[in-house]
C-alpha cells in the first residue's frame, strides 16, 4: 500500500472521490488519469484503483482489486463522554482514539455539560483524517448527542463503566477490565458527573471506576480510558 491513502465511502456504488479528496489527488498530489491509487471504504476494506477521470472537483475510479483488513482489535469499544466548550480538545481526542482504535463515540448532555449542542461534522472529518494517516479500514462511529438518562438506560453488550472523581470506593479501569471484553465507558464534563447521574447508571448496570490518581481533563481522560483498554488487550 502507498503512504497515501483515500477515503471513499461508498465506492462499490459510486467510485469517485468527494471533492475534498478530488482536489488533494489531483491539485496535491497531480495524480493523473492511468495513475493508481489505494482508497478505503472505512468499512473494512481496501482498494486498489485506476484514476479513470482526473478532475479537481471530481476524480472518476476503477476498481482492480480489493483487500479485506481484520479489524486489529476482536473487541467492541465505545467512549460515550461529554464535549467540552473547547471544540479543539474534542477534535484532539477523537483523531487520537481513532488512531489507536476505537470502534463508536457517543457525546453526551450531562447536568454540568459545557456544550449544549454539538455538530459531528467536523468530528467525522477529524475521524476520517485520522483514519487514512494511520491506515486502517474501519472508520469509527459517531453518534448525535444524546441526554445522559437516555443514554445509559439503552442496551450495550458488554461491560459498562462510568469513570468519575467522587469519593466512594472504586477499582481503577485498568484492574476490572478484562481482555477480549465488549466496553463502553462513560466520560464526564470539566465538572464531573452528578451524584445523581452516577447513581442512575450504577443503577443500569454501569460499574464505577477510577482513572487514576489523578483528576484529569475531559478529553484526557477519554484518551486514557481508550488507551488502557487497547493496552490491556494486547497483552499477551
Amino acid at each position: 500500500m502507498s503512504d497515501t491513502l483515500f477515503f471513499c465511502p461508498d465506492i462499490l456504488n459510486n467510485p469517485q472521490l468527494s471533492e475534498q479528496e478530488s482536489q488533494h489527488c489531483v491539485k496535491v498530489l497531480r495524480m493523473k488519469e492511468g495513475d493508481k491509487i489505494d482508497v478505503t471504504d472505512g468499512k473494512g476494506f481496501f482498494y486498489r484503483c485506476a484514476i479513470l477521470q482526473a478532475q479537481a472537483k471530481r476524480c472518476v475510479l476503477s476498481i482492480e482489486k480489493s483487500e479485506g483488513q481484520v479489524k486489529p482489535w476482536n473487541f467492541h469499544l465505545q467512549i460515550a463522554f461529554a464535549p467540552t466548550k473547547n471544540m479543539d480538545r474534542n477534535e484532539w481526542f477523537v483523531e487520537k482514539a481513532t488512531e489507536i482504535g476505537t470502534d463508536r463515540f457517543s457525546p453526551l448532555l450531562c447536568r454540568y455539560s459545557e456544550r449544549k449542542e454539538l455538530k459531528t461534522e467536523r468530528l467525522e472529518k477529524i475521524s476520517v483524517s485520522a483514519l487514512k494517516q494511520s491506515q486502517q479500514a474501519f472508520l469509527p462511529a459517531i453518534d448525535e448527542m444524546t441526554p445522559f438518562e437516555s443514554f445509559v438506560a439503552s442496551p450495550f453488550d458488554g461491560r459498562k463503566f462510568i469513570a468519575h472523581c467522587h469519593p466512594s470506593p472504586k477499582k481503577t479501569l485498568a484492574e476490572t477490565y478484562r481482555k477480549g471484553v465488549n466496553a463502553l465507558v462513560l466520560i464526564g464534563p470539566e465538572g464531573d458527573f452528578s451524584e445523581q447521574e452516577v447513581q442512575q447508571a450504577v443503577e443500569m448496570g454501569f460499574e464505577a471506576v477510577s482513572l487514576g490518581e489523578t483528576r484529569l481533563r475531559t478529553e484526557t481522560a477519554c484518551w486514557v480510558a481508550c488507551h488502557t483498554i487497547q493496552i490491556i488487550n494486547s497483552l499477551r
